[in-house]
């Protein structure tokens, strides 16, 4: 994105301030908009919006031999989209690296939280376990696509049904659910904070012109545990570098954010809204 000199330095000018372009303070979010249920084709799926950025995240599940390294867990595949549509960077065309590692970070997130309960997801040992196909399409980026793509993931997960399972001749009825939810660890579930650094000011769900001027960014997948923070997956990402003390006043503001935040996002989640 070609930002202008100007516009650069009035985004920093205001972040000093402790203001921002669209009213908000540096740690502040966006309004967040959910829809559940928008796809008749997924066995569970979402619809999130923070502002202007909007992500769907849909959840298939089929049946298939389990890998060796694991012959009584199910099996989580996370796959992310950016296209043209949702953006004029990206373009169309086999995967690039932005929605690789967005695939991942959201899939490392969940996988590492204990979010699923893979044991549960084994029909037989060794033979046949479920599979998750986590699927995420960015439909438009204003910024932030990486806390808004987790928390559609969540919330799609925990709207899943489970497919019915013909014991008898082994094999799925595909089309046709049960009232049997996902197996999902409630108090494992981690929401992704992800935090930018614009010269000195640390922005929480920036937009896209803020997250492009960003110097550094890091992203923390959190959630509570006897009230406690845990984090189960971080990942750094842009050039810049930041120093102990920094990481230090970052950890604080994610633990504060999750904090107030936290009874808002378990009830996006769970509520089914």
């Amino acid at each position: 994105m070609n930002i202008p000199n100007l516009q650069k330095q009035r985004i920093v000018e205001y972040l000093k301030q402790g203001k921002r372009f669209d009213g908000r303070k540096p740690e502040e979010y966006r309004k967040i908009e959910i829809r559940t249920g928008i796809s008749n084709k997924a066995e569970g799926s979402a619809s999130v919006k923070f502002g202007e950025t909007e992500v769907y995240a849909g959840v298939k599940l089929d049946v298939m031999t389990p890998y060796p390294d694991s012959q009584d867990a199910g099996v989580f595949i996370t796959s992310a989209e950016l296209n043209p549509m949702a953006s004029a960077e990206f373009e169309s065309g086999p995967p690039r690296i932005e929605a690789i590692e967005l695939g991942r970070i959201i899939d490392r997130g969940i996988r590492e939280s204990g979010f699923i309960d893979f044991k549960k997801l084994c029909i037989k040992e060794g033979e046949k376990v479920w599979s998750v196909a986590l699927d995420i399409y960015a439909i438009n980026d204003a910024g932030n696509l990486m806390d808004v793509a987790n928390l559609a993931s969540l919330i799609a997960l925990a709207n899943t049904k489970m497919l019915k399972y013909n014991e008898k001749e082994e094999k799925v009825e595909h089309g046709e659910l049960t009232k049997e939810s996902l197996p999902l660890n409630k108090e494992a579930m981690s929401f992704n904070i992800t935090v930018h650094k614009i010269r000195n000011v640390f922005v929480l769900d920036p937009t896209s012109e803020e997250q492009e001027i960003s110097d550094s960014r890091i992203s923390f997948a959190v959630c509570s545990n006897k009230n406690k923070i845990r984090i189960s997956s971080i990942q750094k990402g842009k050039e810049g570098a930041l120093t102990a003390e920094e990481i230090g006043k970052i950890l604080n503001l994610v633990e504060d954010k999750w904090k107030e935040m936290s009874p808002q996002i378990l009830k996006y989640v769970w509520d089914k809204e």
